[in-house]
């Protein structure tokens, strides 16, 4: 279904973007606590300009649109809403956010994003123009498509989102010639990678990280908004664990990549982080399989050439071959660096 432009339908383009903004800042709240649902944020904007915003809860709970509606009450006749997403039309864990649009008495919804999801993909917004509600679709488009990238990927075509994690030294080395590595990062690069895990609903290591370093892959320290408990993501392992491993419980998965992530996108996994080893991540890269690398290094060199490199395999035969991409973001984190890197 195709949409009119925004520019096209109000003149007062930038205010909408600025309220669509507050949307996606709210929608950032509930990161960590909507998955597998999206992380939806809404703003009702009321008549006499008092606003009001929501942020989509727990699976079974209520979503973002239902939040801000209620607490906007009475005041959101011939309101308008500023959602991320296109409000869902079917009954799902709970029922229809147009439902509850319409009889809200909104004049006007301003969304970021149609839901590609079939049971929405335009039967939301239809059901809202027939209602006879302004429909505008695509401000802030840019904001939401990075905000939801995981969502919107799994969507799409029916497999996570895969974020690929490596810390090395600055030299590339993971593992020094004796085969240890911890910790190459400092506490700062770690705590990091818990928030990653933490927005993360699956994270997948090979067997053979898991006879060498015995990793539990819980996320720790790591709260979500109001305090609440942060849910653990399925842990997966190439291969077999032993039954004393402290990885259990995980779900063991052997055959082709492809076939693996096939089966965690029916699990409604929207995003699945790599962890490792080496051979995993060569593998990874090599199959053109992920969609963005998160790089911890740090301010250290090992110096040889002896050390473990972050991946294993054949790598790229001429120049011409290399993997090239995008760097979408550089931080420091404590002594080390974090660099975000989206190939192309």
């Amino acid at each position: 279904m195709e949409y009119p432009s925004p520019r096209a339908m109000t003149p007062d383009v930038s205010a909408d973007e600025q309220l669509m903004a507050r949307a996606v800042g709210r929608g950032d709240h509930s990161r960590l606590l909507a998955p597998p649902n999206p992380w939806v944020g809404a703003v009702v904007v009321a008549v006499d300009g008092t606003s009001f915003e929501g942020s989509t809860r727990r699976p079974g709970g209520d979503h973002a649109e239902r939040v801000a509606l209620a607490r906007a009450g009475g005041r959101a006749e011939g309101a308008t809403m500023y959602v991320t997403l296109e409000p869902c039309a079917h009954q799902g864990r709970t029922p229809p956010c147009v439902d509850a649009i319409i009889a809200a008495g909104l004049a006007r919804v301003v969304v970021g994003l149609a839901d590609p999801d079939p049971k929405v993909a335009g039967a939301g917004i239809d059901a809202l123009q027939k209602a006879g509600i302004e429909v505008l679709v695509g401000v802030g488009a840019g904001m939401v498509e990075r905000q939801l990238a995981p969502y919107l990927h799994q969507r799409r075509t029916g497999r996570p989102y895969v974020v690929l994690k490596v810390a090395a030294t600055m030299d590339g080395r993971t593992a020094a010639a004796d085969g240890s590595s911890q910790w190459i990062t400092g506490a700062d690069a770690r705590a990091d990678t818990h928030r990653l895990r933490a927005e993360s609903d699956a994270i997948l290591v090979g067997a053979g990280t898991v006879r060498a370093d015995n990793p539990r892959l819980t996320v720790r320290g790591v709260e979500a908004p109001d305090g609440q408990v942060v849910r653990e993501p399925l842990r997966v392992v190439l291969g077999s664990a032993s039954p004393e491993a402290a990885i259990h419980p995980c779900l063991e998965m052997s055959g082709p990549l492809d076939g693996v992530l096939d089966e965690l996108g029916r699990r409604e996994v929207l995003q699945l982080m790599v962890e490792g080893g080496s051979s995993v991540a060569g593998q990874f890269l090599r199959q053109g399989l992920v969609n963005r690398y998160v790089l911890y290094l740090a301010p250290a060199l090992m110096g040889g050439s002896d050390g473990r490199g972050m991946f294993d395999g054949p790598g790229a035969n001429s120049i011409g071959d290399l993997n090239r991409g995008q760097i979408t973001s550089i931080s420091q984190v404590g002594d080390d660096l974090r660099i975000d890197l989206e190939l192309t």
